[in-house]
Order: structure tokens, then sequence, then C-alpha cells
């Protein structure tokens, strides 16, 4: 590895340990064997960094959400249904539970962004990337003909039932929605919106 990579996994290593705000330059140059220098060289700042390692975990995390990825046979439910969505839920659920400190971490990115506008910048970029990589897992469309339309709708739905998810995981897992419970919920949403 070279130091841009050696960086990239020292700041993985940090962010994972001390947080976000508690991370210095120090801290990843010690944990990555490089030096001051090649941060600024390779990413421009710390905090670009920082981000770009936090993107890259909270990535690692979502190939945990779709099992061919994660070395598992692939999805048996037919794309758009509501097993789909079960499915795909139960995956998410675990992956969850397995990267605790991650979702501890974006919680700590929300709470402070105020503090970090340019952080807050970086982020807000890598977040419709996100919604992007959540649609193929419940529509079966690979990402890149994916349509702006799908990605503003279908995909802030489902970013926005994952960020729900994640604090009620993270408040309490004993009692957090399961896959079950949240394709029961969509289910009965369906048959009322088809009523009225």
């Amino acid at each position: 590895m070279g130091h841009r990579e050696d960086l990239l996994e020292g700041a993985k290593r940090c962010l994972l340990e001390k947080g976000f705000l508690r991370t210095t330059a120090r801290d990843i140059v010690k944990e990555s064997g490089t030096n001051l220098a090649s941060i600024g060289y390779h990413y421009g700042s710390k905090d670009a960094l920082l981000v770009q390692a936090y993107v890259s975990l909270v990535e690692a995390t979502g190939d945990r959400f779709d099992p061919s990825r994660a070395g598992r046979e692939a999805m048996a439910t037919a794309p758009g249904s509501l097993e789909r969505f079960q499915e795909v839920w139960t995956h998410i659920v675990e992956a969850v539970g397995e990267s605790r400190a991650i979702w501890m971490l974006s919680f700590e990115l929300i709470i402070q962004g105020d503090r970090m506008p340019e952080v807050r910048r970086m982020l807000v970029e890598a977040e419709e990337q996100g919604r992007s990589g959540l649609l193929p897992l419940f529509n079966g469309v690979p990402e890149e003909q994916q349509g702006k339309d799908a990605v503003d709708t279908e995909g802030r739905f489902y970013q926005t039932l994952l960020q729900g998810l994640m604090v009620q995981w993270l408040f309490n897992p004993e009692t957090a929605t399961n896959a079950t419970q949240l394709t029961e919920g969509l289910r009965r949403v369906i048959e009322g919106t088809t009523r009225s």
C-alpha cells in the first residue's frame, strides 16, 4: 500500500475508535505510519480524509446489505415485491447490528454538522450516492441505470426508513422494528391507500 491507502486505513481505524471530532491529524499519522504532509498532499485536509474514510466505512457496511456482495447467495425474491422488501430489510437489520460503531459515528456527524459546514457539504454530496446505492437492492435495476426521479423519490424513501431504523437499533435494539414488522406496516399502508 502507498501513503494514500495507508492514510485511509489509518483514518478508518481512528474514526471507529475516537469518532470524528476527537480524531486529530497526528492520530491518523501515528495509526497509518505516514507523515503530516501526506494528508494535505493526498486528501487536501484532515476533514476531507476523514469524510472519505467515513464514506468508505459506510460503503463496506452497505455491501453487507446485499448478500451477493457479502459472499452469500443472491436474493431469492422478485425485485419490487413485498417479499424482496422484507428480505432486504432483514439483511439491513443484521448489518446495523454488526456495525454499531459506524452508525454511532453517523449520528455524531449529524449532530455536529452545524459546527463543520465543509464536512457537511462533502457528506451531502455523498448522500445521493447512498440513495442510488440502495435502490438496486429493492428494484433489481443496476445503480448506473437508476433514473434521477427514482433516486429522488424511492431512494429518499428507503434512505429515510434506513435512518429511522438506525436510530431505533442504536437506542434500544430489544424494541427496534424488525424486517417483518416493517413489511407488515408497508402492506397495511398499501391496502389502506387502495381502499380509498
